[in-house]
């Protein structure tokens, strides 16, 4: 089953939204680990006198501005590209879990498919060897040619249900391999991974949701230290020549920009999308844990059900099998009509199909209990 999430995880949509996160997140990170707020500037200028006056006056000057950060807005910056990563992976975590819930359910349904073929194709062959003793017996004299009849008509009817078994096998494992890339469906013990003493750190879908909200309020928080636009150092060199005959004169000038008034409108509509984020990262939270209790006792419920139902099934098949058996050797010694001994076998290979159907039900209920607790394989 691990293999077959890597494999799955591979082939999915989410995989590539997850890079994607990841990108994201590895990019702020370099964003808020520069030493400057933002790209710097560089300005160039030049005058020249005009007039007799003014001959061969010259003015140049070359400067850089220097975006600055404000005080803390690297630190929240740093903090929120960390939480970033951290979301990003945990949403990673979060969806291939939910990825492994679809890989359980169809490994289930694929166990019940080969069930069903096993126990149709063990059907068949019975009735095709009950139909050939019938046809020996009815050429013998010892039965009536109707008998004969009636159990190759069983038999045929076996045979096409075997045939729709093995449709819906082979539909499933389409499936399977659509999601997974294997030609080979999982073996029955994959059903029951991870092993019973496993235990998860956290719950992937609770820990995504911790993570937003903190996610969302860093994101607040950044939002405010970033309202307007950031402070500006500027560092120039200007050189002056007066004129013909006048020696040039070359100073260095430092200036401090200080925006003031209130801030854009785009980062205003970001800080109000940043807390409405916050408020509803807040609700999906008690959402998601109500939710995941509820989902936990209703799985655990359900494999105590499906324990029972199954045990309770292995003894009926049981039971019926030993009576097929019984007037299977019956109608052999002739006190045993045929109708009776066809109602006896079909009554015990439904039991057998429905006690091997339920074992794979409990066995699924118990992957579902594991996969409610957030548990890998």
């Amino acid at each position: 089953m691990a293999q077959a999430l890597d494999a799955a995880w591979s082939r999915s949509l989410e995989s590539a939204e997850s890079r994607g996160q990841l990108g994201i997140a590895h990019a702020e990170r370099r964003v808020a680990d520069a030493w400057l707020a933002g790209a710097p500037a560089l300005e160039m200028s030049q005058r020249q006198g005009r007039g007799s006056a003014a001959a061969g006056a010259r003015e140049t000057e070359i400067g850089l501005q220097l975006p600055l950060w404000r005080p803390g807005q690297r630190q929240l910056g740093a903090q929120a590209a960390q939480v970033e990563q951290d979301w990003a992976l945990a949403a990673e975590r979060a969806a291939r879990w939910r990825l492994l819930g679809q890989l359980r359910e169809l490994s289930g349904g694929l166990r019940a498919a080969q069930t069903d073929v096993a126990v149709a194709d063990s059907q068949t062959q019975l009735l095709q060897q009950l139909s050939l003793d019938v046809a020996r017996r009815v050429q013998a004299g010892d039965l009536a040619p109707a008998d004969a009849l009636a159990a190759k008509a069983e038999w045929l009817a076996a045979r096409s249900l075997l045939a729709e078994a093995e449709q819906n096998l082979l539909a499933l494992r389409s499936t399977w391999q659509l999601l997974t890339g294997f030609h080979v469906e999982p073996a029955a013990e994959a059903l029951l991974a991870p092993q019973d003493g496993a235990q998860a750190t956290e719950h992937p879908a609770l820990l995504l949701a911790d993570l937003s909200v903190e996610r969302a309020r860093q994101r607040v928080a950044l939002g405010k230290a970033q309202r307007g636009a950031p402070p500006e150092l500027g560092i120039s060199m200007r050189q002056e020549q007066p004129g013909q005959g006048q020696s040039a004169q070359s100073s260095v000038a430092l200036s401090l920009r200080l925006p003031l008034g209130s801030e854009p409108p785009q980062q205003t509509q970001q800080l109000a999308a940043a807390l409405a984020e916050q408020e509803l990262a807040l609700a999906t939270v008690q959402r998601s844990r109500l939710q995941i209790e509820g989902e936990q006792a209703l799985a655990r419920a359900r494999e105590q059900s499906a324990a029972a139902q199954a045990a309770a099934e292995r003894e009926r098949a049981s039971l019926l099998r030993e009576r097929a058996r019984l007037l299977d050797k019956s109608f052999k010694l002739g006190e045993t009509s045929l109708p009776d001994l066809l109602r006896a076998l079909g009554a015990a290979t439904q039991a057998e199909s429905a006690a091997e159907r339920q074992a794979t039900a409990h066995a699924l209920a118990q992957a579902r209990v594991k996969q409610t607790l957030g548990l890998f394989p």
